[in-house]
């Protein structure tokens, strides 16, 4: 790995989001908050790091694929420590865990959060907690290489290590015209629900704040009460629409876009992604009105189809406390946890996609028991899957079941009831938001550990960056081909000898 060329290129990323930092100004003189400041300081704290990186180490032109795991592993976490001062220097939230916590779980689109009472944040705040959403769920670096070229070398891997999913679609020949693609129907999407909220009464600032929490499935309110704070079926449906779309892969919407609507029902995993929102809709509507939690349908219907898409897309809005549901729907929701969004969507879980080919395989193998001889391949609508695809699937469920176990114990180690801990770690592991129990819809994760806090930021991470690009840093393998980095003094007093 070239450490020199890896922190140079962080520099740049952090120098992008200083800028950024400057975004919520406006709405700070706007609502007179008094935030105008601490924005600006925060904002020159990051370009004196990230300038400080560019001087110190010098650019490589060589960077390859290892070096793209720590490049996307160490901005995010580099990114999410900027994030965080917004809040530590307001005072919003004075502890340096919270804080790291919080601007982790924006980023990465988990939604968790620690606050107890949201609206009392200054509204420029509110925005960059939403801001952070809207940057990480598309992906920072995919951003980058949309309107930048200085990620020209590597781009791919780096593409490659960020963007969820077993497979990664390329829309144009070059990663960068990709990326601009991606961001593109991102941000038309984005506009498109802000103005469908506005035409619901909401004003700019919410509607703008919660499309950029429903676009990246995020999850982050301005309200104690998220969405149920809006007692409108229009506002809910259109939000519920969103987050549906947003949890299936962008490139079928820049088809659609393109005029390919039957692009849609054409890709398998789309279909089945469906089925199952559907499924377990129907299903959880049936246990409550068994259980008698609803007596109006049309409320039932309503609230259970918008907690199912809301859980399954891991954005995490609620509208109401679906820790009260019978056992059966809470356990559902639990396991639509687990399968999250499409592949190249926003959303984050172990995706769809790997779930319909690991039923493929096991399908393939009981069929091998009873036909030893035959011969069968397993395709994904008419392409034949690669069996090296096959094979990263089953090791990323294996990787899967050990980061959830091993985290999970450690929560609860640190005195965290069997629910919550469990829960709370399936949460931040598939970027969801609530979990149950003491960490459920109504709850907050405020009151955990600090080590808790900071062993779940690790699941957010992990889990965002799809496992193999965190957990291939924890290899010996990895380290043993480091080079040394190249500073700018030592390549001068290279140059003197030389002469």
């Amino acid at each position: 790995m070239r450490i020199g060329g890896v922190l140079n290129l962080l520099g740049k990323l952090l120098i992008i989001l200083s800028l950024m930092l400057l975004s919520p100004i406006p709405f700070s003189l706007y609502f007179q908050d008094g935030m105008t400041g601490t924005f600006l300081l925060c904002s020159l704290l990051g370009l004196f790091a990230g300038g400080l990186l560019l001087f110190i180490f010098l650019p490589d032109q060589d960077l390859g694929y290892k070096d793209g795991f720590a490049i996307v592993t160490s901005s995010w976490i580099g990114l999410a420590l900027l994030g965080a001062l917004p809040y530590l220097l307001s005072g919003a939230i004075p502890s340096f865990v919270d804080a790291f916590f919080e601007s982790m779980s924006g980023f990465t689109t988990t939604g968790s959060t620690i606050l107890s009472d949201i609206e009392i944040l200054p509204k420029s705040l509110l925005f960059w907690r939403a801001m952070t959403h809207w940057l990480g769920g598309m992906g920072i670096i995919v951003l980058t290489l949309a309107i930048l070229p200085l990620l020209g070398i590597g781009g791919m891997q780096l593409f490659q290590a960020e963007v969820p999913g077993p497979t990664k679609d390329r829309l144009a020949p070059r990663i960068q015209d990709t990326a601009r693609i991606l961001w593109s129907v991102y941000l038309l999407m984005t506009l498109m629900e802000t103005g469908l909220l506005m035409a619901g009464g909401v004003d700019f600032f919410n509607a703008i704040t919660h499309s950029f929490a429903t676009l990246a499935t995020g999850g982050f309110s301005n309200f104690n009460s998220s969405l149920g704070h809006y007692q409108s079926t229009y506002l809910q449906s259109v939000v519920i629409l969103f987050m549906f779309l947003a949890g299936a892969n962008f490139s079928l919407h820049f088809m659609a876009l393109r005029g390919s609507i039957s692009a849609y029902w054409k890709n398998e995993e789309f279909r089945f992604y469906g089925a199952i929102v559907l499924f377990a809709t129907l299903a959880i509507v049936i246990a409550n009105a068994v259980a008698g939690i609803y007596t109006d349908t049309g409320r039932n219907l309503r609230d259970v189809l918008f907690q199912v898409v809301s859980i399954m897309t891991t954005t995490g809005f609620g509208t109401a406390d679906f820790d009260t549901w019978p056992p059966f729907c809470r356990v559902l929701l639990v396991a639509l946890m687990f399968v999250g969004g499409c592949a190249g969507s926003t959303g984050g879980g172990i995706k769809v996609v790997r779930f319909l080919l690991f039923f493929k395989y096991a399908r393939l193998q009981l069929h091998k028991l009873v036909h030893p001889r035959q011969v069968e391949t397993i395709k994904l609508g008419k392409t034949k899957v690669p069996q090296d695809v096959m094979i990263a699937i089953l090791s990323f469920f294996a990787i899967y079941l050990a980061v959830f176990l091993v985290a999970s114990l450690i929560v609860t180690a640190l005195g965290v009831d069997i629910i919550t801990g469990p829960t709370a770690v399936i949460a931040t592991l598939n970027n969801i938001g609530p979990g149950l129990h003491l960490v459920g819809p109504t709850q907050n994760f405020g009151h955990l550990p600090a080590l808790a806090k900071l062993v779940l930021v690790f699941c957010m991470l992990a889990g965002r960056l799809e496992l193999y690009t965190v957990a291939i840093l924890f290899t010996p393998g990895y380290w043993r081909m480091t080079r040394k980095p190249m500073l700018r003094w030592n390549k001068k007093t290279k140059k003197s000898i030389n002469e």
